[in-house]
């Protein structure tokens, strides 16, 4: 919980269990590799019914990652379009249907909800921070893309990624690190805020 940044990124590479996680700080730098899905509000309203009523989820949660993104279309030469992150708490209402299913982390932007926070230590994940405004660079990381669920959504439709190097940072650890929070109290310290 001190929010200390490492000095190296952190290589994680999916699928997780919990024991990756352990040592992630909030402020830690990480580079996902493997497989990552995509989904936003609409995707996971219907993963919210499924789970619902009894039906099978597009991918198992078990120790995956999904990323809040919906992707433009590509451009020729590339899997994936500019794919830049979705505001989280967006999803705070879906979420710990999924992270109660093995979900080990979370991809988007902006702050998560008490709820979402406490079902993230209960349950075993993290919540990644991408960089808003770096759209094109993210999609550059993704090696293959591949439409698995809801097609009808279009770019809201499940994806499954493969990501190389792709950068993150650590918003909320296992320990209730707050990057959001730990920002503004460093600056309000150093009298900047």
């Amino acid at each position: 919980m001190s929010g200390a940044t490492s000095i190296e990124p952190v290589r994680l590479e999916t699928p997780l269990e919990r024991r990756d996680l352990e040592p992630l700080e909030s402020g830690d730098v990480v580079l996902l590799h493997g497989v990552v899905y995509t989904a936003r509000d609409a995707a996971h309203a219907r993963m919210k019914d499924a789970i619902e009523n009894g039906e099978p989820l597009p991918f198992d949660p078990e120790g995956q990652i999904i990323y809040f993104t919906g992707p433009a279309p590509a451009r020729p030469g590339s899997v994936l379009g500019p794919a830049g992150p979705t505001t989280a708490s967006r999803m705070d209402p879906f979420s710990p249907l999924l992270i109660e299913r093995g979900l080990k982390g979370m991809v988007g932007k902006g702050a998560r909800s008490e709820e979402v926070k406490w079902s993230m230590r209960e349950h075993g994940c993290v919540y990644l921070g991408a960089v808003e405004g770096t759209a094109a660079l993210l999609a550059d990381r993704v090696k293959e893309a591949e439409v698995v669920a809801y097609e009808d959504l279009g770019p809201e439709a499940v994806r499954r990624l493969v990501v190389e190097d792709f950068p993150v940072v650590v918003i909320n650890d296992l320990r209730g690190g707050d990057l959001y929070i730990e920002g503004r109290a460093r600056w309000r310290r150093s009298g900047s805020v």
